[in-house]
C-alpha cells in the first residue's frame, strides 16, 4: 500500500469512531474487542499525553494507549483487570515509576509499513521525558493457538525468540528491544488466539534518574471540609449567603479541597411561603436554585475550594426534582440528581426521582455524590466505584435518629464494600415556621475502609451530634490504591463477575 502522509499525534475524543473501526479490523478474530468511548474519554482525562494515534493519509489506522503505575503495587504476577483497575484506570498514578502499555494496534491493511515501530518509539520518548524507569506490558501471542497442543507457552516463546517460529506480535516486540520477564496465565481472559496466555515484556529507560517526588496535578492527600449546618430563619437569600460564605471561608482557611453542604440546606427560605401547601411552597423554593448555584460557583473560585452544594429543588417540565451541583474551583460545574425519593417526599412535596448517575472528575480525582436516601441502595455506589470513584459525598437531611442511623450505617458499609472514602453531612436544629421541616438530627462523619492503613473503626473523623460546626480531615488516595491490590480482603477485585454483573441502563 502506498501512503502519501503519516502523522503521529495525541489521540482526541473526536477520533473515537475511526479508532473503533480500526480496532474491529485489527481484532477481526476477536469479536467485540474494542474500547468503548467512555474508556477513551477517561484515558484522555487522566493522561492525555499517553494516548498516541498514527494517521495515514488523514485516517486513523492505529494507536498506543498507556497509563503510569507504581509498579511495586502490582509486581510481575498481575492480570489485565488488576493493572487497569477493572477498566476504570484508577490505577493510573502520575507519581508512579513505570509507563504501562494497555493497547497497541495497527489496522491489518497498514501493517508492514513500520507504523507500529513509530508508536513504540513515541512511547519510549515519552518514558524518557517523564523520567520513568521502564515500559512494561502484557503482550499477546496470537499464533500460539497453532502450536498449543505441541508445546508449552515457554517453549513457544523461546522458539519465537530464536526466530524458529514467527509470532506477529511477539516477534515485533522483541525486535523493538523489549525483553521477556515472565509468562502470565489468564492475563486477558477471552483471548482464544493466545489461549489466555500473555508475555510480560519490559523496555528499560537507560536515562532514568531517581529524583524527588514529581509534582502532580492529581493530589494524593485530599482535605475534606464538611459543614454541619444549623437550620435557622433567614429573611433573604443575601442573609443566608452571609452564613454560607462564613463556612466556605472557614474551610478554605484550613486549605480544604472540598466543602460539603447538606441536603435542602436552603429550606429556611420556605418560611415566606408557609401559608401555601407544602407542595406549593417547595416549588416556590425552586425559583432560587439557579441563583444559589451561581453564587456557590463564584465562592468556589474566590475561596479556591470545590463546593458540593448539598441539594435543592428544581422544576423541569413541570416535575419537581431534588438536585445539587459540584461547583469546581476552576469555574466549571456539574449537576447530580437524587434518584430515589422517600415516600414522604413523594406524598408531601410531589418529588420524583432523577435519572443521572455519574462519576465527576475533579482536580483531586474522581468523586461521586449521592443524596441521602440514595446511599441506602448499594447498587449505586458500586456502579460509581466501577467507574473509578475514590470519594463518595452524601449530603443528607434526617429528622429522627432512626432516619439518621439508616444513612450512617449504609454509608459506612459503602466505604468498606467499595474501598472508598464516604463523607456525609447533614443539618441540625429546627424550623418552626416551615411545614414538613420541623426538626433535624445529624452527625457528620468521614468513613474509611476497614484495613490496616485506616482507622480500625472505619471512622476518620466525626462531628459532635446536633451541633453547628465544621469537620475538617485529610484522606489519602494512595492508600486506596494500595488497598485495591494488597488489602486483607479485596472487595473490588474479588467480585464474582463470572456469575453476576451490575449494569446501569
Amino acid at each position: 500500500m502506498e501512503i502519501s502522509t503519516i502523522e503521529l499525534r495525541h489521540l482526541n475524543i473526536d477520533d473515537y469512531q475511526e479508532l473503533k473501526s480500526s480496532m474491529i479490523e485489527a481484532y477481526i478474530n476477536w469479536p467485540g474487542a474494542y474500547w468503548k468511548e467512555e474508556h477513551i474519554k477517561k484515558l484522555l482525562t487522566l493522561f492525555p499525553e499517553g494516548q498516541i494515534a498514527v494517521i495515514a493519509d488523514g485516517v486513523l489506522v492505529g494507536c498506543a494507549l498507556s497509563i503510569i503505575v507504581k509498579y511495586s503495587h502490582f509486581g510481575d504476577s498481575h492480570n489485565y483487570a488488576q493493572i487497569t483497575g477493572n477498566y476504570t484506570f484508577n490505577t493510573h498514578n502520575p507519581k508512579g515509576d513505570v509507563l504501562y502499555g494497555i493497547e497497541v494496534f495497527i489496522e491489518p491493511d497498514y501493517r508492514g509499513l513500520r507504523l507500529g515501530r513509530r508508536l513504540y518509539d513515541a512511547r519510549k520518548e515519552l518514558c524518557e521525558n517523564l523520567n520513568l524507569k521502564a515500559i512494561i506490558f502484557g503482550g499477546r501471542i496470537p499464533n500460539f493457538h497453532k502450536y498449543s497442543g505441541k508445546m508449552s507457552p515457554r517453549e513457544y516463546i523461546q522458539k519465537v525468540k530464536y526466530r524458529q517460529l514467527h509470532d506477529p506480535t511477539l516477534s515485533f516486540q522483541l525486535s523493538n528491544d523489549f525483553h521477556v520477564k515472565k509468562v502470565l496465565k489468564n492475563y486477558l481472559p477471552g483471548d482464544e488466539e493466545s489461549k489466555d496466555y500473555a508475555v510480560l515484556l519490559q523496555w528499560d529507560n537507560i536515562y532514568y534518574e531517581k529524583s524527588p517526588e514529581k509534582l502532580s496535578s492529581s493530589k494524593s492527600v485530599v482535605r475534606l471540609g464538611l459543614i454541619q449546618w444549623q437550620m435557622r430563619q433567614y429573611k433573604t437569600i443575601d442573609e443566608m449567603f452571609e452564613q454560607i460564605e462564613f463556612f466556605i471561608d472557614a474551610v478554605s482557611g484550613y486549605k480544604s479541597d472540598f466543602a460539603l453542604f447538606p441536603e435542602f440546606f436552603n429550606a429556611p427560605l420556605m418560611a415566606a411561603y408557609n401559608h401555601m401547601s407544602e407542595s406549593q411552597a417547595i416549588r416556590e423554593l425552586a425559583q432560587y436554585t439557579e441563583e444559589i448555584r451561581d453564587r456557590f460557583l463564584s465562592l468556589a473560585i474566590s475561596y479556591n475550594v470545590n463546593v458540593i452544594t448539598g441539594s435543592m429543588p428544581v422544576v423541569h417540565n413541570n416535575k419537581l426534582y431534588n438536585v445539587g451541583h459540584l461547583c469546581r474551583r476552576n469555574g466549571t460545574y456539574e449537576t447530580y440528581e437524587k434518584l430515589h425519593v422517600t415516600p414522604d417526599e413523594e406524598k408531601v412535596w410531589g418529588l420524583v426521582g432523577g435519572n443521572r448517575l455519574q462519576v465527576m472528575e475533579t482536580d483531586c480525582g474522581p468523586i461521586g455524590v449521592l443524596i441521602c436516601y440514595d446511599v441506602e441502595f448499594p447498587e449505586l455506589p458500586r456502579l460509581l466505584a466501577d467507574q473509578g470513584m475514590n470519594i463518595l459525598f452524601v449530603p443528607f437531611l434526617t429528622d429522627t435518629q432512626n432516619g439518621y442511623s439508616r444513612v450512617r450505617y449504609c454509608a459506612r458499609a459503602r466505604a468498606i464494600e467499595n474501598e472508598c472514602y464516604v463523607a456525609i453531612a447533614g443539618s441540625v436544629g429546627n424550623l418552626p415556621k416551615v411545614e414538613n421541616m420541623d426538626i433535624q438530627f445529624a452527625q457528620s462523619v468521614i468513613f474509611t475502609p476497614c484495613d490496616f492503613p485506616f482507622p480500625t473503626t472505619g471512622i476518620k473523623a466525626e462531628a459532635t451530634p446536633n451541633t453547628e460546626m465544621i469537620l475538617v480531615a485529610d484522606v489519602d488516595i494512595d492508600l486506596l490504591k494500595e488497598l485495591h491490590t494488597f488489602g486483607s480482603v479485596r472487595n473490588l477485585i474479588d467480585r464474582r463477575n463470572d456469575i453476576y454483573k451490575l449494569t446501569f441502563t
